[in-house]
């Protein structure tokens, strides 16, 4: 059974999804990156998903999208298993932040670099709402191909940009049995829908 991970740790690792990695052991087929980067999104969403994912240690383009989300495969030299897809308007974000990772800027800095680029409107940030669908696992052979088992540790997320508990009625306070706005009033405020 996978461990519970606290939510700021799982949220680091979406924000700021390495960009560029070690491959580690036997590469993944295409088909195997692909089928596994798209398994966090619901069955209709899967064939028609972009799918960015690794040849060697570079991240690159396995399979063009119709539909408009974004997935990106389990990074070879990561400890455990993570995907994560999200909607085409959050991947001028995303992008940032791994190219910010990449260069070693901490976390605090990938978000303060990005709130001024946000700000100064260099930075896009989606209109209108926006997903993003994520499953991990602390065990580096996970395999969802099968279906992902129950109780596998997954997260789903709205983003709102700039929503706040008085514009959208949705507490900022954490919760396992709700949704909940999380980084309230900032460009990345996002609904936390736990699953």
């Amino acid at each position: 059974m996978p461990s519970a991970r606290p939510w700021p740790a799982i949220w680091l690792a979406l924000a700021i999804w390495p960009s560029v990695a070690a491959a580690q052991g036997p590469a993944k087929s295409v088909e195997r990156q692909i089928a596994d980067a798209t398994s966090p999104l619901p069955d209709a969403l899967r064939p028609g998903a972009q799918v960015l994912g690794y040849q060697g240690n570079r991240l690159v383009l396995l399979r063009a999208g119709t539909n408009g989300m974004v997935c990106l495969a389990d990074a070879p030299s990561a400890k455990g298993f993570h995907t994560a897809c999200y909607h085409r308007a959050l991947e001028p974000f995303m992008a940032r932040g791994r190219a910010l990772k990449t260069e070693g800027k901490s976390k605090a800095a990938v978000d303060s670099i990005r709130a001024a680029e946000i700000a100064a409107g260099t930075l896009p940030m989606p209109d209108a709402p926006a997903a993003l669908y994520s499953i991990f696992h602390d065990d580096d052979a996970f395999d969802p191909s099968g279906g992902v088992p129950p109780g596998t540790p997954g997260l789903y997320v709205v983003y709102l940009p700039y929503a706040t508990e008085a514009t959208t009625g949705i507490s900022a306070t954490p919760a396992r049995d709700r949704p909940w706005l999380m980084n309230p009033g900032t460009p990345w405020a996002h609904v936390m829908v736990n699953r």
